[in-house]
């Protein structure tokens, strides 16, 4: 079982072409450089990022798609489809067109969800984030979702703390997927071609 893991997560390589392996390599080392600026942002401005652009309205559609499931999966669906379809490309890219680097990219843009749902969790008391309706939270309190959630839950006193550890969890799996697709690339060197021999 742990060699098909091995195998999946990274597969033996391949003959690659020098441009494919550089474009790869800039691409990182771009997610990289990306990462320290998003990591250095504070809490509370974290989804000012060009990819919330990206992930806003896959959020708004997941209120759509799970709203068939009662209030509670309703308000808790935007987040839930945010999460969801950066994983959805990442098992696309890694089990059915079985490239590892791809996946890697994916996963990065999974933990970036974690940083982008962070400021969300953390207004949930304060109510002063700007909702897509453009109402804040103090506003409209029935269209904050996660001060339904965590009301709904009796946690609504965490949500600092549940806000902080979603930012944490979202800078730990992106350092992962770039050290994962770094040594994807790492390997993937030795397998370069070569048009002068």
């Amino acid at each position: 079982m742990l060699g098909n893991l091995r195998d999946i997560f990274l597969p033996e390589q391949k003959k690659t072409e020098p441009l494919y392996f550089y474009g790869r390599a800039a691409l990182l080392i771009f997610l990289a450089v990306w990462s320290v600026a998003l990591f250095k942002t504070p809490l509370d401005e974290s989804m000012n990022s060009f990819l919330h652009n990206i992930d806003l309205p896959i959020h708004e559609t997941g209120h759509l798609v799970f709203s068939f499931l009662g209030e509670f999966i309703q308000y808790l669906g935007g987040t839930l489809l945010q999460l969801i379809m950066p994983l959805v490309v990442f098992f696309t890219f890694l089990l059915k067109n079985r490239d590892a680097f791809a996946a890697a990219v994916a996963g990065w843009w999974f933990g970036q969800n974690f940083l982008d749902i962070a400021p969300y969790v953390n207004d949930a008391r304060d109510g002063v984030l700007m909702l897509t309706g453009g109402v804040t939270g103090q506003e409209a309190p029935d269209v904050h979702d996660w001060k339904n959630i965590l009301g709904m839950l009796g946690w609504i006193r965490y949500d600092h703390l549940l806000a902080r550890f979603c930012f944490a969890l979202g800078i730990i799996i992106m350092l992962l997927s770039l050290c994962w697709g770094g040594y994807i690339l790492y390997r993937q060197k030795e397998s370069l071609i070569s048009y002068g021999q």
